[in-house]
């Protein structure tokens, strides 16, 4: 079939078209129609398909860790419970506010007993946290070192819970009368002791409304 046979078809009288042709324009028609179904139809159903696929991993991850985690449900149950006892023993080591006079005379009392002059023993303001006060106190004391070690262990072997900050220890000036008499050298102390008062809840939500008024 020549060139100038193709030319002379009749598309009116697609019938009498050679078979070849007919064939080869019913293949281009259905190519066609292919074509614009996959554009129009069969693209957006992929693009459908791979986000469900995609939604259907996380999903699976999301149901694994919930599985997980109903798995363990009562062992984190039985965790809460045991950290709940263990914050309220943790909390009862804290004095209230009406313990912390009696804490303070402890203290003292425990640095008379070790045998130390008192020089200093001045409690400062109280510092609020988020559910406690840090009550610093300033303590200034002579003695020797084995005094000031028994006074340290006193303090720590205490019921409630006072930390020691600070801490420098210095030699006495001495006169040389002093310096010939047989005996430790004179020392003196200084520390910041703290112990720490669990606030109730009035004092608690007095704090919170004071942090809210400050970013204002």
């Amino acid at each position: 079939m020549t060139l100038n046979d193709l030319q002379n078809l009749d598309p009116t009288h697609i019938g009498s078209w050679p078979s070849a042709i007919r064939t080869l324009l019913f293949v281009t028609i259905c190519a066609a129609v292919l074509g614009v179904g996959y554009y129009f139809i069969v693209e957006d159903q992929i693009i459908v398909l791979d986000k469900v696929r995609e939604s259907e991993v996380t999903l699976k991850q999301s149901f694994e860790t919930k599985q997980r985690k109903a798995a363990n449900l009562e062992l984190l149950k039985q965790q809460l419970t045991e950290m709940k006892q263990s914050f309220g023993a943790m909390l009862r080591l804290l004095p209230n506010k009406t313990e912390i006079e009696a804490l303070l005379v402890d203290i003292s009392q425990s640095g008379l007993a070790a045998g130390l002059e008192f020089e200093l023993f001045r409690p400062g303001a109280e510092q609020p946290a988020e559910f406690y006060a840090v009550q610093p106190i300033n303590i200034t004391v002579t003695g020797t070192y084995h005094e000031f070690g028994e006074f340290i262990s006193a303090v720590a072997a205490l019921p409630r819970i006072v930390t020691q900050h600070n801490l420098s220890i210095v030699p006495l000036p001495v006169s040389a009368e002093d310096k010939t008499k047989a005996g430790p050298t004179p020392l003196r102390m200084s520390l910041t002791a703290k112990t720490y008062r669990y606030l109730d809840e009035e004092e608690i939500e007095a704090e919170a409304a004071g942090k809210k008024g400050k970013r204002r």
